[in-house]
């Protein structure tokens, strides 16, 4: 998506957390705007509307993104929404954030598109890269690179690493080990909402 550059606690009251948005907390969970503190039932358009959105500020992802993304989801065999999930969740600047490389996933995005991070020793400036089993990521070796990802691991905005990964904070390697199970994406959502949001539109 373009870079948004409004209040993202504008955006948290709104959506509620999104941990790869902001780790900011806003003192008060009142909606935004004028009848905030009115709470209307949603409607069901509404509340698919809302999931869709969660996704799209999470991962930083435009409307034609998101919808590439459904597309390539619904051509592999399974559960569409789960492996939506999956697909941006394998993202190399999700993979960074997860780690707690970078505290969001925009930070992270920047650290990739500025050729900080290795991909099986070759350098990926791309942060849409599908990770897969098996692939080592690495930082850079530079100064430079390893002082930037040491400052973000001193106070990783999520505690703990999922279970799909494997990290060395003493060589700054971390091992993919497998595709991330459901109960370890920590965007607290409903993907069938964003599946059938878009049901009507691919």
């Amino acid at each position: 998506m373009a870079r948004y550059t409004g209040a993202k606690l504008r955006v948290t009251r709104r959506l509620g957390d999104l941990p790869g948005f902001t780790s900011k907390k806003a003192k008060s969970n009142q909606r935004p705007g004028q009848h905030g503190a009115t709470q209307k039932k949603l409607t069901q358009y509404a509340m698919r509307l809302e999931e869709k959105q969660k996704l799209r500020f999470n991962y930083g992802l435009s409307e034609k993104q998101l919808m590439n993304y459904i597309k390539a989801a619904k051509r592999i065999k399974g559960a569409t929404g789960n492996i939506l999930l999956q697909l941006l969740e394998m993202r190399l600047d999700n993979l960074v954030f997860r780690l707690g490389m970078a505290p969001t996933i925009a930070a992270a995005r920047q650290i990739v598109g500025h050729k900080h991070i290795m991909v099986n020793n070759k350098c990926v400036s791309i942060a849409s890269y599908q990770c897969q089993p098996g692939d080592i990521l690495t930082v850079k070796d530079a100064k430079v690179s390893k002082d930037i990802v040491i400052n973000f691991l001193e106070s990783p905005a999520l505690s703990n690493i999922p279970q799909h990964l494997d990290f060395d904070k003493k060589t700054l390697t971390a091992k993919v080990l497998g595709i991330v199970d459901r109960e370890w994406v920590a965007l607290k959502i409903n993907e069938l909402f964003v599946i059938e949001f878009y049901s009507r539109k691919i």
